[in-house]
């Protein structure tokens, strides 16, 4: 029986009831009676297991039938948020109209963002690491050996995450927990599950086994599978006080919510050749999970030699091949330059150095290496191990030196394979310069995510526990009469603090310090801005790059022809972090690590011969070409082509991950397939024969929702394409196009877009810079955050009071859900001069539309206040207020400020109190006195604020805590910041009354008048579309679309506009409000959705005439919050010294700074006081005058270095007025 409906609310979303349908039938062969499962989260790669039940469904049948048995009613399908995007056809079509496969193609966009979501390469990658890397990382350190009593062992069998609970709950058995998030940003908790391990070890002379023992508690990514929040519907989270919209993807630590940002890095294990100071060289990044290094090729005055940081001098090439087990110098020739005549003659100099050395043997060549290598001698129970050089050299070329490529059994030839590749990349750029590969190229680049940062630091904080656990045992197993039988288990939870610890510390700081790779990364985590939705989202898209930002370089910085699709062209920071921090496009996938057993059988099912047992010749034969998996070369094909359709097949068929890549290189006749982890890939539509092999009636089955978009996959119609594998293929982007060469099609060209700049109406109609500017100040709009905003208490928090869905969206809004809370109001805008406050971009407000709640925002601010318990027992309270002390008026009985009240300056909001010795320890004598100090807590802003909401709770530790959130509700005042989506800011220049604005025919008063010049320079033709798009869509009644390379036409906008009586040019007849006359010119005239910028005059105005003075230096403080002086800089002094008014300066720089009365001994130029030198001892010559106090101070610190400063005086005016002033000092 199929499950029952559940009652949907309003803005119900669930995962689609087909799916449950489809995953139901899977395994119909095997179950006839099978029940209908929870829809199940879609595994990025296929199991082998489920190969066999998936693909009898995977032929392509006449007509896609329904998975469901005939016998049983399709379940009812619920409501999704993406149902309604399928509905509305592009160009106001019905569920009936017969379907354009080139339009409507576009339907997979959000079938893929409803199995993907915009941050779910952050979850996936998450879910990744607890489902599957803690397992092999558990495998990898499963054993815990005694050095003191060797019978002692014990092994770890098992690693589970469980549930998120709070930390108190861990040991209640049996009992759900009923933590969500939203308590534990609020209570300033950490969202975290138990990490549980089981466990057999030895106590006395048996064996003991435990289940379920807590190691340490890992905090958990908001939507990853383990989260509350996972798989509810609307009404669930509503009840879980939660946002249904919220993207999820990133984690709450101590009340605040962290994103691990994507970092960009050049990938692991694969060779680039590069050009370095002149000399090309071959590096390989060799990343497993006991080591990272790097090792190099180089070319040195026409000789080649391999280089690695574990060696202390570079060795001749042919010796480190030699030592790898290949002894004849012809093989080496052969391994390394094939018959090429030319490249034969290019290395056969490296022969010298080898016969120089007098090394024939791999005997002598291991000798020779040995000597040449760093010895880390580790001594294991004190000794010293000694080792000959040669066991020394062993050790080095199969675990460090190229060490992703393994060495099993002491055969050496894969890597010699690989050293004799590498040197054959060499050769081959010293002959064509062109081969130098390019390190910013997309293809090249790994992202890493959250998963992997994360699997980083748990592997070294595991290994840290491990080692701790054996010290610790191994301090009892010393004890030769132990009081009681020994047990494990007692140690093993003692440490369980560590990793807890060390987790939360390196979210929370975004410190990641990993002894093992030495690595120390600082800024991994972020706090999420909550500025808007859309600045929640642009966040959680957003790639860092580890390169630094004070560099001046070009390069990594450019714009990349290879990011297109993958990465969004125009979201990036200005200013110096421009080009480095990037944003993801709308459809992109990053890959999690894929399994390479099964696609190595694969390789050799296809026909391919192993590498390792081919000689030179048949290496680099004609038409040879070698297969590599992950940068290692594996096997050999001599049909490339036929090989790669094949590979091709079994991938469209699903018998291979669909995240697996291949490519054919022809510059160096190989043949690449990627199974790695963070490679960035894009669905595409296939095409064969010239034809598309998405349909009509694969798109109706969509539409019908007896298809998703993981049943594209498994059918071979769409298929995803990373970097490499994309700039083989030939794509079509409108079907149109294609053509007999063609490979595939894109699904939507908008889709190169990411979530930020989808936004923008009409992109491509504006200025490249223009789309980049919107994309910074989208961020910035003041709109709704979240369903759950008012349940929030954050720091600052900007609400729009009337946010409204723009009339000109974007297929990428509905998609990102901004036309749910949005940033921004319609408003009507006038393009003419009026009244001179308009110049350079200024606004010009209409004061009604102001009253109406045009602009209207409201700010909430929280002030958070934990009571500290002390040593003696002692912690702090809340004191009671005091009736006749005015500043207590404002405060309730309870000594806490009561929700409502309007607070001023300087008014008390909570009477803290402290114990006046808060130091005393509480022990014997030492108990201290029953003495409160009261430290008031007052409000500190110049404008007056309502008291929000009062919060009283307690975090993890018991403290109690209180949080108080005033709110401010601002209207719209000169100065404001505003911006259209094109990137036109500009401030409130003037409020104009009603009366005095312009008006047209129908009577319109335009909300805003914007000043033409805007246009002209700036040639954002797209806010003119809009503006016509918006003014056709209030006449006709409907929203009008302005996506990216299509959207509404301006010829149909144009013939609305005159259908309802208005001129298809959007320019209408004004009459002024001034003087009553018509204008006389037509006034463009029309709705543009405005943003209201969170950079309003009330936070940033400041002056000040005396205040508070620095206590070191005596000048005047610096910032508004310590109301600090407007500083005369470096360039103003340049600008009064050029001018010559040199009194001006004595006053800025002195009188009105930090002047100050010093007496000077004439005689010695020392400093003294009351008309006394200290140095001369006398009063004679002691003279009193004006230096600035800095310059004193700067005099005083140099003599405390023993630095002697002395001033010498001269006459001001020789002519016998005694004046003096300080020359110069010496």
């Amino acid at each position: 029986m199929p499950p029952k409906p559940k009652k949907g609310g309003p803005l119900e979303v669930a995962a689609d009831a087909e799916s449950a349908a489809k995953d139901s039938t899977k395994l119909v062969k095997k179950r006839p009676n099978a029940p209908l499962r929870k829809p199940k989260e879609v595994a990025t790669s296929t199991s082998a297991n489920d190969v066999e039940a998936i693909s009898h469904n995977r032929d392509d049948g006449p007509e896609p039938v329904e998975r469901t048995p005939r016998s049983r009613k399709p379940a009812p399908r619920k409501d999704d948020g993406f149902d309604a995007l399928l509905e509305p056809f592009y160009y106001g079509k019905n569920l009936t109209d017969p379907i354009n496969t080139a339009r409507d193609k576009w339907n997979l966009l959000p079938a893929f963002l409803k199995v993907k979501g915009l941050v779910k390469q952050h979850i996936d990658s998450f879910n990744f690491f607890i489902e599957t890397d803690l397992k092999k990382m558990l495998a990898a350190n499963a054993e815990i050996r005694s050095d003191v009593d060797d019978k002692f062992v014990l092994w770890y069998t098992d690693i589970r995450v469980l549930k998120p609970c709070r930390a108190n709950d861990e040991n209640v058995i049996n009992q759900e927990s009923d933590v969500t998030p939203n308590e534990c940003r609020l209570r300033d908790m950490t969202y975290a599950a138990p990490v549980v391990v089981d466990i057999k070890y030895r106590k006395g002379n048996n064996f003991v086994r435990r289940r379920g023992i807590h190691i340490g508690r890992m905090p958990i990514m908001l939507k990853s599978s383990q989260c509350v929040l996972n798989g509810k519907t609307d009404r669930e989270m509503g009840r879980l006080k939660e946002c249904s919209v919220d993207p999820g993807g990133y984690f709450i630590v101590r009340g605040q919510e962290k994103v691990i940002l994507v970092q960009e890095q050049l990938s692991k294990n694969r060779v680039i050749v590069e050009s370095f100071k002149g000399m090309i060289q071959a590096s390989v990044t060799s990343s497993t999970h006991e080591r990272k290094s790097k090792s190099y090729v180089v070319v040195k005055k026409g000789r080649i030699y391999l280089k690695h940081n574990s060696l202390t001098e570079d060795i001749p090439i042919v010796l480190a091949l030699k030592a790898m087990g290949i002894q004849s110098d012809h093989e080496i020739l052969l391994l390394v330059a094939g018959e090429d005549s030319v490249y034969q003659d290019e290395f056969a100099v490296n022969f010298e150095e080898c016969a120089k050395a007098g090394v024939q043997t791999q005997q002598q060549a291991l000798e020779y290496m040995g000597r040449g290598i760093k010895t880390f001698r580790r001594s294991i129970g004190g000794g010293p191990v000694r080792r000959n050089f040669q066991q020394e050299a062993v050790e080095a070329l199969s675990t460090i030196i190229i060490g992703h490529v393994p060495v099993e059994g002491l055969n050496f030839r894969p890597k010699a394979l690989f050293v004799a590749f590498m040197v054959r990349r060499v050769l081959m750029t010293m002959h064509d310069p062109k081969l130098i590969d390019d390190r910013d190229y997309v293809g090249n680049k790994r992202l890493e995510l959250a998963g992997q940062m994360l699997s980083l630091l748990f592997e070294d904080l595991f290994k840290t526990f491990n080692k701790d656990f054996k010290t610790s045992i191994d301090k009892v197993l010393k004890k030769p009469n132990r009081t009681q039988e020994f047990d494990a288990y007692h140690h093993i939870v003692a440490h369980g603090n560590h990793i807890t610890a060390g987790m939360e510390r390196a979210i929370s700081t975004g410190n990641w310090n990993l002894k093992r790779f030495k690595m120390e990364r600082a800024g991994v985590t972020h706090v999420l801005s909550r500025l808007s939705y859309i600045s929640a989202l642009g966040m959680m898209t957003r790639i860092s790059s580890q390169f630094e930002k004070t560099r001046k370089v070009s390069g990594p910085r450019a714009l990349q022809p290879s990011q297109f699709g993958m990465l969004c062209l125009a979201d990036t920071p200005e200013g110096e972090a421009c080009g480095l921090v990037k944003n993801l496009a709308l459809m992109t996938h990053i890959t999690t690590d894929d399994e390479e057993g099964p696609v190595r059988k694969i390789i050799f099912v296809l026909g391919a011969e192993d590498v390792t047992s081919a000689s030179g010749q048949e290496i680099y034969g004609d038409g040879a070409y070698i297969i590599f998996l992950n940068g290692t070369p594996v096997a050999l094909t001599r049909k490339p082509k036929q090989f790669l359709n094949g590979f091709r097949k079994f991938r469209r068929m699903g018998r291979i991950s669909e995240f697996v890549s291949i490519h054919i290189n022809n510059h160096h006749n190989a043949v690449h397939i990627a199974t790695d982890e963070g490679r960035i890939c894009r669905p595409l539509i296939v095409v064969e024969k010239g034809k598309s092999r998405v349909t009509a009636r694969y798109l109706a089955s969509l539409r019908k929702g007896s298809m998703e978009f993981d049943d594209f996959l498994s059918r071979g119609l769409v298929e995803y394409l990373d970097v490499n594998e994309e700039n083989v293929s030939n794509i079509a982007i409108y079907e149109d196009e294609i053509n007999e060469t063609t490979t595939h099609l894109e699904i939507e060209p908008f889709t190169v877009l990411g979530a930020v700049a989808s936004l923008i109406p009409y992109p491509h109609h504006n200025q490249s810079p223009r789309n980049t500017y919107q994309c910074a100040m989208g961020k910035q709009a003041i709109g709704a955050i979240a369903y759950n905003q008012f349940n929030r208490i954050d720091t600052t928090l900007y609400l729009m009071v009337y946010p409204q869905k723009p009339m000109v969206k974007t297929r990428g809004i509905e998609l990102i859900k901004y036309d749910k809370l949005p940033a921004g109001q319609n408003a009507i805008v006038a393009v003419m001069s009026y009244s001179g406050y308009d110049i350079e971009d200024a606004l010009v407000l209409n004061k009604a539309s102001c009253d109406r709640g045009f602009g209207r925002c409201q700010v909430f601010k929280k002030t958070s206040v934990p009571l500290k318990k002390y040593a003696s027992g002692l912690q702090d309270r809340i004191g009671d207020r005091q009736d006749n002390n005015t500043r207590h008026r404002k405060l309730g009985r309870d000594g806490l400020v009561e929700v409502g009240v309007e607070l001023e300056k300087d008014d008390i909001y909570m009477m803290k109190q402290s114990p006046a010795n808060a130091s005393a320890s509480g022990i014997g004598s030492d108990v201290g006195t029953n003495e409160w100090t009261t430290q008031p807590l007052s409000y500190k802003l110049p404008d007056p604020s309502y008291v929000d909401k009062v919060m009283v709770s307690a975090t993890e530790g018991d403290t109690t805590i209180l949080k108080v959130q005033m709110r401010q509700t601002r209207r719209p005042e000169l100065g404001d910041k505003f911006s259209s989506r094109h990137g036109q800011k500009g401030v409130t220049g003037i409020i104009a009354e009603q009366a005095d604005m312009p008006f047209n025919d129908v009577g319109i008063c335009p909300d805003i008048i914007m000043n033409p010049h805007g246009f002209p320079s700036r040639m954002t033709v797209g806010k003119m579309l809009e503006l016509v798009s918006g003014k056709a869509g209030v006449l006709s009644g409907d929203l009008q679309y302005g996506t990216a390379f299509g959207g509404s036409k301006v010829e149909d906008m144009g013939d609305l506009l005159m259908k309802h009586g208005f001129s298809y040019s959007g320019k209408d007849f004004v009459t002024s409000g001034i003087t009553g006359e018509s204008l006389p010119a037509y006034v463009f005239f029309g709705p543009i959705y405005y943003q209201k910028l969170k950079h309003m005059v009330q936070d940033k105005m400041h002056s000040r005439a005396t205040g508070p003075r620095a206590i070191l230096t005596r000048q005047p403080t610096e910032g508004r919050s310590r109301q600090g002086g407007l500083r005369l800089g470096e360039m103003e002094r340049d600008c009064l010294i050029a001018y010559g008014a040199s009194q001006l300066l004595l006053e800025r720089l002195m009188l009105s700074s930090d002047a100050h009365q010093i007496d000077v001994c004439e005689t010695c130029g020392m400093m003294g006081y009351h008309n006394w030198c200290q140095t001369c001892k006398s009063s004679k010559g002691v003279i009193r005058m004006t230096v600035p106090y800095a310059a004193k101070l700067l005099i005083q610190e140099l003599l405390s270095m023993n630095v002697k400063a002395a001033l010498k005086l001269e006459d001001e005016f020789p002519t016998g007025n005694y004046e003096y002033s300080a020359e110069s000092i010496n």
